[in-house]
């Protein structure tokens, strides 16, 4: 009887020792490897290269019914527009880190890495460098890095990002492993074309959007890196000549000209310039916030901030908060409105287009500023949306899943026109 019951006793005990059940779980991570450049081997690597398929895309441009698709640092897509429903990309301009770019008549600027460049693109299939001002930019960031230049050694030092799948097994009962390293290898993601400008003449500008970090009015390039503003004199659109620098504090991140007023967008608020002297914006206010990313777009005497929490700006707010700019010294909040995750936004009244990154893109009537949240005109999902260029009757849409064109005469039911996708799966 006793060896029964001491049978009963261990038959639990035995079954639990014994239980080797796992999970398996794949995950796909962004990697980051330390990488060293010389300059010359940055600068030489310019050139205009076949049409090549969209892979990690930022930034978006557009002049004379051309499109401008930034390739993360690696240069920027020339896309035909001329007819919307089939956009035919024409060429790929290599320009190792490029981030950004503005395009006065037919003189484009582009950065990269350290240096300003000017190019010619009256020919789009045969692009020229007609400038380059060196050593301007002595850091900066992109997406999930940051690199830096070393004028003394002549040394540029950047990560290299690549795509890694890995399976892992545990216990069923233990959980999942944490997908993001913080101090190690892996981190886990999730204007009008010729206003501004007072030189006269037939001097046409393109249109960028939320998220651009240059700008262009009257004789001046703009142009915004972490902590500064550095401007250009244009005057003579194919010979920028290095101007004055502007220190706006830490966290700064887009730059959006409306009228003779600059407004920018940081970490920690968004600031605002008076540019009645071009040649030197001087502050007027700060209208502050919650750390988080902010882009921000401007009509009359409102302004719409988006608020973005992320794993570069830190925070946990997602809104969007709409602030009187009426007295430009002191900008005062209207009203927030609770948001998923908004990125880039734009501006075409009475219509605003929000970005909302993994959770697609959002249209509303802004016409009552205090009840947007009950104007929402449409919702569209299981898109990526990071920026916008609303124009005329289309808007031009960035994501991580490829380039978007809607049709927005009907704002209630954006008709999409046509889509340039990625060439690879979407894992942010």
């Amino acid at each position: 009887m006793k060896s029964n019951r001491l049978l009963l006793f261990l038959l639990p005990l035995l079954s639990l020792t014994g239980c080797t059940d796992t999970c398996k779980e794949t995950r796909t991570f962004r990697r980051y490897s330390p990488v060293t450049f010389t300059a010359a081997q940055v600068r030489q690597g310019i050139q205009t290269e076949p049409p090549q398929a969209l892979v990690n895309p930022g930034k978006i441009y557009t002049k004379d019914q051309f499109l401008f698709i930034n390739e993360l640092k690696e240069g920027i897509h020339i896309v035909d527009n001329r007819n919307p429903s089939d956009p035919k990309p024409v060429a790929f301009l290599r320009i190792p880190g490029n981030g950004d770019m503005a395009i006065r008549n037919n003189i484009l600027y582009a950065d990269s890495y350290m240096d300003l460049i000017a190019f010619d693109i009256s020919n789009p299939t045969a692009v020229q460098t007609v400038k380059r001002v060196p050593n301007v930019f002595p850091n900066g960031s992109f997406e999930g890095g940051w690199w830096s230049f070393d004028p003394a050694s002549q040394l540029l030092y950047d990560q290299k990002v690549s795509y890694v799948t890995e399976t892992t097994e545990t216990n069923c009962e233990e959980g999942v492993a944490p997908t993001n390293w913080w101090g190690g290898v892996f981190f886990s993601a999730q204007t009008s074309a010729a206003v501004n400008d007072k030189s006269g003449g037939s001097v046409t500008n393109g249109v960028a959007g939320s998220m651009a970090r240059f700008a262009l009015y009257d004789n001046y390039l703009y142009t915004v890196n972490q902590s500064a503003m550095q401007l250009f004199d244009i005057k003579n659109p194919a010979e920028p000549q290095l101007g004055n620098q502007v220190q706006l504090g830490w966290g700064i991140e887009t730059i959006f000209p409306y009228k003779d007023k600059l407004f920018i967008g940081s970490q920690s608020g968004m600031h605002i310039y008076d540019n009645a002297n071009p040649e030197k914006p001087s502050l007027l206010s700060v209208f502050q916030h919650a750390r988080v990313c902010d882009p921000v777009v401007v009509h009359d005497n409102l302004a719409y901030v988006t608020l973005r929490s992320g794993n570069q700006c830190g925070g946990f707010t997602n809104q969007l908060d709409v602030v009187d700019v009426t007295n430009l010294t002191s900008p005062k909040l209207l009203k927030s409105y609770p948001m998923r995750n908004p990125h880039g936004l734009g501006i075409s009244f009475p219509n605003l287009f929000i970005c909302e990154g993994a959770y697609g893109l959002k249209s509303f009537d802004v016409r009552d500023a205090l009840n947007i949240d009950r104007n929402l005109l449409q919702h569209i999902e299981g898109i990526n949306a990071f920026d916008v260029i609303p124009l005329e009757k289309s808007l031009l849409m960035i994501g991580k899943d490829g380039f978007y064109q809607f049709d927005i005469s009907n704002p209630r039911q954006l008709r999409q026109i046509s889509r340039i996708p990625i060439s690879r799966p979407s894992y942010y």
